[in-house]
């Protein structure tokens, strides 16, 4: 689309306003974008569509120009090294897999040709790939933590215009929602149509073969690929076998790791697609490494295992980060995979263990384990009957068990924790213990109908700067908890947390409305929730 004139622009028309959309996006490099571009002209959601497709694509168009100053001798690459950043060779490897994670993410949600309004559905969809977007944007600028203010700002500033792009296309999002709820029963679940329950486990229409793969004795009979440290499969290692599936794949590729301790990072890049991967127990298969910050290296690249293909499943393995308590952040186990299902696996470290760092992922029967901020990140993210172990801290430290990064208040973002136990791995030593600190202004949290130990500080929750109160902008929820920890009467009493909500909240962070879930987690053969268990 060729560049318009500007002040042909500034006339008073519907028309005009669609076109100065088209102007955002052709002239991404000079012009602000605005944060909530709606309107009603009488065409009602197909000029919503229309705007939402303009958003989206300048969204793209500015991602792929700042791409190109981040690339290895790119204007912005060369303007910090001038400046001499910590970390940065780290930090702009990072950015670089950021931004390109970025560029799928938006791809994904940009919409086919037609001016229709998407089904609730699709929406659901868009809105989780432009919210990863943004956690894609944010954890490039967590990449600098080592660096000056001067230099975060200049990255900041760089990915400013893609940040508003995409919130344009959340907030057109947002609009149509309230217009198809409008005149209509308050229950969100009743309007489209996700009041139904499928109740029936396993699900009757899994066909004999996935019935033996999810739930039978010999699942090596149904893999694609066997890994065997012991030479006894295809190949010894995971990266082996990751390299032989099939790009952007329809089909579940299946891999079977054997029992043993596979000592090696492993990256599923988003080509990756459709992975199925199974030991013989979260305690016999055990993928371990040791990369930490300690050496200057950007939180996300320190995984032992990294995920971001899309419809990732993990069950009976383990994955662990060997650094130890003195070498600050050391991941087990980042994914940025959309639809991912991990059910009866174990994550073990200390300091960030669990990186759920974007997109939609559900976590049933697993065990996690560390010290800080060990379950972090900026996905939506529910756990359900699961197991949270806290470990014994360095003297002087305590432990904080979330830390959601929630950075805008439009994002489909959160950690949900339903029906777990939470308790101590070992002896403390007097160690205070928290539920969550907030990491980013619009941090949320909700504990729900879970058992809370009496390891937790009858406060509750930590401010990230100490003694400091957080923005009033963080949710932290806590709902029919039981325990001895889950006693409310001396929470903070910041105007974010919120003790003993309604069911009506409750029921926002479940499987069902957090997730759309009842859409995509029956297909895995993973056993869950869709709602919560004790109604009030």
């Amino acid at each position: 689309m060729a560049c318009l004139n500007s002040s042909f622009l500034m006339r008073n028309t519907v028309v005009a306003f669609l076109l100065a959309i088209a102007f955002v996006a052709c002239k991404a490099k000079h012009e602000k974008p605005f944060r909530t571009p709606l309107f009603d002209s009488g065409n009602g959601d197909h000029d919503s569509v229309l705007l939402y497709k303009l958003s989206v694509q300048a969204a793209i168009d500015e991602v792929s120009r700042v791409s190109e100053d981040f690339a290895e001798n790119g204007t912005l690459t060369r303007r910090l090294r001038g400046i001499k950043v910590a970390g940065l060779p780290s930090a702009m490897e990072s950015c670089r897999m950021l931004l390109s994670m970025a560029q799928y993410n938006l791809n994904q949600s940009a919409p086919i040709s037609t001016n229709d309004v998407p089904p609730y559905d699709t929406r659901f969809d868009f809105r989780t790939w432009l919210s990863a977007a943004i956690a894609d944007f944010d954890t490039c600028v967590d990449g600098f933590e080592y660096s000056s203010d001067g230099a975060r700002n200049i990255v900041l500033e760089s990915l400013d215009n893609s940040t508003k792009y995409v919130m344009n296309g959340l907030s057109i999002i947002s609009k149509i929602d309230q217009d198809e709820t409008k005149d209509k029963p308050s229950s969100i679940l009743d309007n489209f149509g996700l009041s139904k329950v499928r109740s029936d486990w396993p699900p009757s229409w899994l066909s004999s073969s996935d019935r033996k793969l999810l739930f039978g004795s010999n699942p090596r009979m149904n893999a694609d690929v066997v890994v065997a440290a012991d030479g006894s499969g295809n190949y010894r290692t995971i990266n082996e076998a990751i390299n032989v599936v099939p790009p952007y794949s329809n089909r579940r590729f299946v891999i079977y790791v054997k029992k043993g301790l596979y000592l090696e990072n492993v990256k599923i890049n988003m080509t990756k697609s459709n992975i199925m991967m199974y030991g013989d127990g979260m305690d016999q298969t055990i993928v371990s490494g040791s990369l930490s910050n300690s050496t200057l290296l950007a939180t996300i690249l320190t995984a032992t295992f990294a995920v971001v293909g899309s419809n990732f499943i993990a069950r009976d393995m383990g994955f662990q980060n060997t650094a130890g308590p003195t070498k600050m952040q050391a991941v087990a186990l980042v994914s940025s995979s959309d639809r991912a299902v991990f059910y009866k696996c174990s994550f073990d470290g200390y300091q960030d263990t669990l990186y759920t760092h974007s997109n939609r992922q559900f976590y049933r029967e697993c065990r996690i384990s560390g010290t800080i901020d060990f379950i972090f990140g900026k996905a939506a993210v529910v756990f359900q009957n699961c197991s949270i172990l806290v470990k014994k801290p360095l003297h002087g430290q305590q432990n904080v068990i979330t830390a959601s990064g929630k950075v805008e208040p439009g994002v489909n973002q959160g950690i949900s924790i339903q029906n777990c136990r939470v308790r101590a791995a070992e002896s403390l030593g007097g160690a205070r213990t928290y539920l969550g600190r907030p990491w980013k202004n619009y941090s949320t949290t909700i504990f729900m109908e879970s058992r809370l130990g009496s390891l937790i500080d009858p406060e509750g929750w930590l401010s990230w700067i100490p003694n400091v109160p957080p923005p009033d902008t963080i949710y932290y929820a806590e709902y029919n908890n039981r325990g001895p920890g889950a006693v409310t009467s001396k929470r903070v009493k910041w105007k974010g947390v919120k003790v003993n909500i309604t069911s009506n909240e409750a029921n926002k962070f479940t499987v069902r409305s957090f997730l759309n879930g009842v859409e995509w987690i029956p297909e895995t053969g993973v056993p869950f929730q869709p709602d919560l268990y004790f109604g009030r």
